[in-house]
């Protein structure tokens, strides 16, 4: 059986058309764990029709409070072998959840079913979640997701199946910190699950003015940024290597600041001449190019320019240099 966790905050208006992409599944050994978290709508009133046609369907009012508070009081009351998280305002594809279930029976245990995502909404899209959608799939295409954690969460928070023993040794929904979505996929990469290849459609993405990672403070860049290096310190920092960071826009003074409170040495270099020679928090600004005279190092690139990326993705290759265990791209 499959356990489907799905917290639930004022989604009233989305929430027949959420459920009904549920029922229509092609698959049918489901529970469905909806955990109303202090609906100020009539979110609860849907979730219990529903629930009094469908026994599959159970309704747990949060004792908590928030999305993690949510998710785990969700996750003790489920039963399935196979673990994933649906959100209330979004449409599973018809196939989703067979499609997910007969990867992991294919591959086995310590793996992560996928899926390619759509984003949808009444009002036009912007850049940013059109590039998103495009950067994700391409990886999920190939499930090559993890091969650039550092730069954005590679897992859809709603399109990810596990087996319940792997969910359990990744620690599950037992984390505090936020986003929340994001830490699970860096528990999963800590872990060394492996992302199953998927080239097909199996959610859709809703977008819209009140949804939640619009609006909380939980899903703020600055919250991104602290997550990453929070887990690039436990899972890849070697510290027997020169650190570097590279660039000194928002998110590399960010980064420099956090690596000061926590004593954790480092370079920083960057292009701009203006910056070159100057100190910022009392760290000298190294010339990119002093490089070449380093011999054995990481380094975090928070440079953001695309086309700047790949230049220096080339030159640390020419290096024989590797990304993910040399380099490392922060944005």
């Amino acid at each position: 059986m499959i356990s489907i966790v799905m917290p639930v905050k004022n989604t009233a208006h989305f929430l027949p058309e959420c459920i009904h992409s549920i029922l229509q599944q092609t698959e049918t050994n489901w529970e469905l764990i909806a955990v109303n978290d202090h609906s100020t709508d009539n979110s609860k009133d849907v979730l219990t029709s529903f629930a009094q046609n469908d026994k599959r369907i159970k309704v747990i009012d949060n004792k908590g409070n928030g999305i993690i508070d949510a998710l785990q009081l969700g996750y003790v009351f489920s039963n399935g072998n196979f673990i994933t998280r649906m959100d209330s305002d979004d449409i599973m594809s018809p196939n989703k959840l067979e499609t997910q279930k007969n990867q992991l029976l294919q591959f086995g245990k310590n793996h992560i079913a996928l899926g390619l995502v759509k984003y949808f909404s009444n009002a036009p899209l912007g850049d940013g979640y059109k590039k998103y959608e495009t950067w994700l799939n391409k990886l999920t295409n190939k499930g090559l997701n993890f091969s650039e954690i550092y730069k954005e969460c590679v897992i859809a928070s709603p399109c990810w199946m596990v087996f319940r023993e792997d969910f359990d040794k990744c620690g599950g929904f037992n984390s505090s910190i936020y986003p929340e979505d994001y830490d699970l996929t860096f528990r999963f990469y800590k872990n060394k699950l492996i992302c199953i290849p998927s080239q097909e459609i199996l959610h859709y993405w809703r977008d819209y003015p009140e949804r939640t990672s619009r609006n909380d403070v939980h899903y703020a860049d600055s919250s991104f940024i602290n997550i990453k290096l929070i887990h690039f310190l436990t899972i890849d920092y070697n510290n027997t290597k020169k650190l570097i960071i590279w660039g000194a826009g928002k998110k590399g003074k960010k980064i420099a600041q956090q690596l000061i409170e926590k004593k954790i040495p480092f370079d920083w270099i960057c292009d701009n001449p203006k910056k070159i020679g100057k100190h910022i928090y009392n760290q000298l600004m190294l010339d990119y190019k002093t490089v070449d005279e380093y011999k054995n190092y990481q380094s975090i690139i928070t440079v953001a320019n695309s086309d700047f990326q790949k230049d220096i993705k080339k030159f640390l290759g020419k290096m024989n240099l590797l990304q993910g265990g040399d380099f490392f791209f922060f944005c």
